[in-house]
């Protein structure tokens, strides 16, 4: 039961995360100004700069699971 817990709490964040994929309103109208291929590499930017915060969390996500798994093993379960 636990194990649906976290897979339902996932797939919640997911589907709450729709929304937060949308420039901001100063990148919109900044990279409408520049063109296309300013715009492209304000978009590359923007994404290059999110991969360290998602780095950081993949690593503690994965840190976590791997505990939580060893937990679990030495339990019995």
């Amino acid at each position: 039961m636990k194990k649906y817990k976290k897979l339902g709490t996932l797939a919640l964040l997911a589907l709450l995360m729709h929304d937060a994929v949308a420039q901001c309103s100063i990148c919109t109208k900044t990279a409408q100004q520049l063109g296309e291929e300013p715009a492209g590499a304000l978009n590359n930017g923007i994404i290059y700069l999110m991969l360290t915060p998602l780095a950081i969390m993949a690593y503690i996500g994965i840190t976590w699971w791997r505990k939580e798994k060893e937990v679990l093993k030495s339990e019995g379960l």
